[in-house]
């Protein structure tokens, strides 16, 4: 398993992590800062994205529950999304599927 693969992992694990309430919303864009062998491996729209996605996230954390101008739901549905897309991109059997 390649770095990236191990980091895109690690991220997914404290997203789940995240979305069960185990880990607030700092503590996890905290540990997505420190993946840099997954965001070399990713197309640089990849970190664009993702930082957009944080940064919400961290916006986000001040409110409590759903809101009129902030979804957690949607928003965690996102980061699902960017990390499926970033497996199809760093995951060598992904090369030989077609799409």
């Amino acid at each position: 398993m390649s770095d990236a693969a191990r980091e895109l992992q690690a991220l997914r694990t404290a997203f789940e992590r995240l979305r069960r309430g185990e880990l607030k919303a700092h503590a996890f864009t905290e540990q997505a800062a420190s993946h840099s062998a997954l965001f070399a491996a990713l197309p640089p729209r990849f970190q664009d994205v993702w930082q957009d996605l944080v940064t919400r996230l961290e916006s986000g954390a001040l409110f409590d529950a759903e809101s009129c101008s902030f979804s957690q739901s949607e928003l965690h549905e996102s980061i699902r999304l960017w990390l499926d897309k970033a497996e199809e991109r760093i995951t060598p059997a992904s090369l030989g599927s077609s799409r």
